[in-house]
């Protein structure tokens, strides 16, 4: 990808990673220009930001902590990777997930 692409897009592509109202915003900022760079990390962080609401309501139902830690630590690394890989300006997907949070929102950015 182009470094002028990656650099117009990195700051929706960053803000994408944070909650589910920083990917809505992301997506509000990316609605005119349509930046690939920032399409893919949208994808990638309002995929992570659903799995978590909706994972995260089932795993808090266990009442158990050693589950829920590990439901967090797993989930915030994931969150972590997509934010660093969003800061150096590379397209990574995340590992597990990536790939079907890719094809589920692929109308985004188009």
């Amino acid at each position: 990808m182009d470094s002028n692409i990656i650099s117009e897009g990195k700051t929706a592509a960053i803000i994408a990673y944070l909650t589910i109202i920083g990917s809505v915003i992301a997506i509000i900022i990316n609605s005119d220009k349509k930046n690939p760079f920032a399409s893919f990390h949208i994808r990638q962080g309002l995929g992570l930001c659903l799995t978590y609401m909706i994972l995260g309501y089932f795993v808090g139902q266990f009442d158990n902590w050693s589950i829920s830690l590990s439901f967090w630590i797993g989930l915030g690394m994931l969150f972590i990777y997509g934010l660093i890989s969003a800061i150096n300006g590379e397209t990574r997907k995340v590992p597990i997930l990536g790939t079907l949070y890719q094809k589920i929102f692929a109308s985004i950015g188009n």
